[in-house]
């Protein structure tokens, strides 16, 4: 049987040319080269689905693959695909890459420019030690392969804000939908998923930390099965511990879960450090959850530009979850997006605390009620991310967005409750809108009210101002036609309760004062409590 070579190298120059010599190579059958390490990972996982015995014997691994660094990728192959080997093609081969190398799983190294002798010789030796390894992972099948699942983290723009809930929920929704699930509180400080699932268990991730060689009886014993049916990997009690996973030994740990279990939900907790920076860099799904107010928005924005710069994720692969949503706040999820730059999700988590409260203090939310709100948007929002409904890995149709990412199609059934609950929100804003009727019809009549005042005033002073002129004409400063003239041009709602006075001289000036009253609404109905008063002169006209 020909041994199947695998290489992987981004240069297509460089790539033709290492398959020729490949080609060359006695029993050999070169297959396909990957251009990355997504294309490489994705190849071997469909291999592995079928049979270990399909995986090619050796892979070789060029220095400047991307994106995952060359040692990181050589490690994760190693810790997946066992019975693969590896051996890194590069023009550094010096004692310290070497042995680094080694430590990653590689089982050599060739230098550049590459040699017939050198790859023979090499290739000759990993294919028999290949060989050796599926001769004795025949009869055992405690092996970490397969086709491997989804990783979603859950990171909290500040503390306080439901990261720990939202991830909880997450996992029991795709849980309860027949997956197998892991959930790791990787919040190494100050992680509470033990105390939320009313866990007491000694072990916790620490102690996967200092393991080279993650074997599945290692991972199953620092797992802690609950009776959810939920896979637990714990923070540890002490802090200070937390130290001592770093980012290395986090994505060894996240790649050995995802191995086994179809899906790993990830509590990172708000405070970033390399350990769960590697863990979103890994992940296929980024959830960030925030909460309507100034504050967490702004903490939001700070952590997307924090993963930016340091090139862990971009805004745009990123999905925000916007908890404890109230339809009345200023901030709505709308801003949220454009003031973070990410994708919000659809499904809002409502403002209900009551609902939580019996089961956060008694340490048990998993046995939060189905009919809560808060339960069923989060796991409709499980529905939205796909992690909820059918079987095998999720999202394997769809789009990308981050490192691996996808976008996932709704389950049905979820899909179906998110359709019902936004139901119920129109049928909310109805009623609503209803309570506020009467409300919106007493501020116009005030509004119009007021109008009618101002108007009053007007017409108050021109009749008074046409009155004083007909008593500045008649003889004698008399009051001949003065309220005719003052009350002839009044609409006939002012004009029935118009006061005209009499005239008098003042000053040189013949005078005149008009009252008038304020129809209520509309003119003709009602008076007003007060009348309005207007007064006006005119210079007296002496007719000798």
């Amino acid at each position: 049987m020909a041994t199947r070579i695998l290489p992987v190298v981004g240069d297509p120059d460089a790539a033709r040319a290492m398959t020729t010599l490949i080609g060359q190579l006695p029993d050999t059958e070169p297959l396909p080269a990957a251009a990355d390490s997504t294309a490489l990972v994705d190849t071997l996982a469909r291999l592995a689905g079928e049979s270990v015995m399909d995986l090619p014997e050796v892979v070789l691994v060029h220095e400047r693959i991307g994106p995952v660094p060359a040692l990181e990728l050589i490690r994760d192959i190693a810790l997946r695909f066992p019975a693969v080997g590896t051996i890194l093609i590069t023009a550094d081969m010096s004692p310290g890459l070497y042995a680094a190398a080694m430590d990653s799983g590689a089982r050599g190294l060739i230098g550049l420019p590459l040699s017939y002798d050198e790859l023979a010789a090499r290739v000759q030796a990993t294919v028999q030690w290949a060989v050796g390894v599926r001769r004795h992972l025949g009869s055992d099948g405690d092996v970490l392969t397969g086709p491997g699942g989804t990783v979603v983290t859950v990171t909290g723009a500040k503390g306080g804000v439901g990261t720990t809930l939202t991830a909880i929920q997450l996992a029991l929704a795709a849980r309860a939908s027949g997956r197998s699930v892991a959930l790791v509180d990787m919040d190494l400080q100050s992680g509470d998923v033990a105390s939320c699932l009313d866990v007491q268990f000694r072990r916790s991730i620490v102690d996967l930390a200092g393991i080279s060689d993650l074997s599945p009886r290692v991972l199953q014993d620092a797992l802690f099965t609950h009776p959810t049916g939920l896979g637990l990997l714990l923070a540890p009690d002490e802090g200070e511990r937390g130290e001592e996973v770093g980012d290395r030994a986090a994505r060894q740990i996240v790649s050995a879960l995802r191995s086994r279990y179809e899906l790993v939900v990830i509590d990172c907790g708000a405070q970033m450090n390399g350990a769960n920076a590697a863990a979103v860099e890994m992940a296929d799904t980024a959830l960030l959850v925030t909460t309507p107010d100034v504050v967490a928005v702004r903490s939001a924005k700070r952590m997307v530009r924090l993963w930016d710069r340091l090139q862990i994720r971009k805004a745009e692969e990123t999905t925000t979850v916007v908890n404890r949503h109230n339809r009345t706040t200023e901030i709505q999820p709308a801003i949220v997006g454009r003031t973070t730059g990410t994708q919000v999700a659809r499904t809002v988590v409502p403002a209900n605390f009551k609902e939580l409260q019996p089961c956060v203090d008694a340490g048990r939310l998993q046995d939060l009620d189905s009919r809560s709100t808060v339960k069923q948007a989060l796991w409709g929002l499980a529905g939205e991310l796909g992690l909820a409904g059918g079987g095998g890995r999720a999202g394997a149709e769809g789009q990308g967005g981050g490192p691996g990412g996808r976008t996932r199609r709704p389950a049905g059934r979820w899909a179906a409750s998110g359709r019902r609950r936004r139901g119920a929100d129109s049928g909310q804003v109805s009623v609503e809108f209803l309570g506020i009727t009467p409300l919106i019809l007493v501020v116009l009549v005030l509004l119009w009210q007021f109008v009618l005042v101002g108007y009053t005033f007007t017409l108050a002073g021109d009749a008074a101002d046409r009155g004083a002129r007909a008593a500045a004409v008649a003889a004698g400063g008399g009051g001949t036609g003065v309220e005719a003239a003052a009350t002839e041009d009044l609409p006939r709602a002012w004009a029935d309760g118009a006061r005209v006075g009499a005239p008098y001289t003042e000053n040189g000036l013949t005078k005149v004062s008009v009252g008038l009253k304020v129809p209520v609404l509309f003119p003709g109905g009602v008076s007003f409590p007060f009348t309005v008063t207007g007064d006006a002169g005119a210079a007296t006209e002496d007719r000798g």
